[in-house]
């Protein structure tokens, strides 16, 4: 366990990343204390303590009726906990979640993190304009007045819009999607330097889509 803390939490490329995560794979427990982060990548887990300098043990739990195996973090750190409530991180948060009080010095950290936790990237041959490749990233909510609020965001840092659409019924997804030309400008100010905290697998796939697309580009 980290030692407890005697000093303010200050805001870091770190610190907000791990806030991504926390926001989409997190939960915080209603004892006012515990904080768990679960995900079914390892490396990710071990990234989240990196970052928080912990030396908890990662468990494993079931995927409930699936066979997936999970990992989880869990540690108790009332000062933290109290601060992630100050920025808008509550108990059962997935449908409530609103806006956070993430400065714009460290946004697209938190950015990476929430993108690590409940995004994707994808691209295809678009046979329909010419075997042109496409490709998006996404980024997923249980929450409308979350995922609104991530939309503006980014639009008032970047000036792109993206996509929003949702799933219907009780479990309703929200879902911000970025076309290839504004997902140019958005990678490279989540991913703006070599050796920051980010899931191995998902920048890998983000790396091979990139590559497509610039031989693509260098034809025209």
């Amino acid at each position: 366990m980290k030692p407890r803390r005697t000093k303010k939490i200050n805001w870091s490329p770190q610190l907000a990343y791990v806030v991504g995560l926390i926001t989409t794979d997190g939960n915080l427990s209603t004892d006012g204390r515990h904080i768990n982060l679960t995900s079914k990548d390892l490396q990710l887990l071990k990234t989240f303590k990196k970052c928080l300098g912990l030396n908890v043990k990662i468990g494993e739990k079931s995927g409930g009726f699936s066979d997936k195996k999970y990992y989880q973090v869990q540690f108790g750190d009332i000062i933290f906990y109290r601060w992630l409530l100050q920025i808008g991180l509550t108990p059962r948060k997935s449908k409530t979640i609103s806006r956070l009080r993430i400065p714009d010095k460290y946004f697209f950290d938190f950015l990476r993190g929430h993108f690590d936790g409940d995004g994707t990237c994808y691209g295809y041959w678009d046979k329909r304009w010419h075997s042109s490749f496409m490709f998006y990233m996404k980024f997923c909510s249980a929450s409308k007045n979350h995922i609104f609020w991530l939309r503006k965001k980014i639009k008032n840092l970047l000036s792109i819009s993206g996509d929003l659409n949702n799933t219907k019924g009780e479990t309703a997804i929200y879902q911000l999607k970025y076309a290839k030309r504004e997902s140019r400008l958005l990678i490279p100010k989540i991913y703006y330097k070599k050796g920051l905290p980010h899931l191995k697998r998902k920048y890998k796939k983000l790396e091979s889509i990139l590559k497509i697309d610039k031989k693509e580009l260098a034809k025209k």
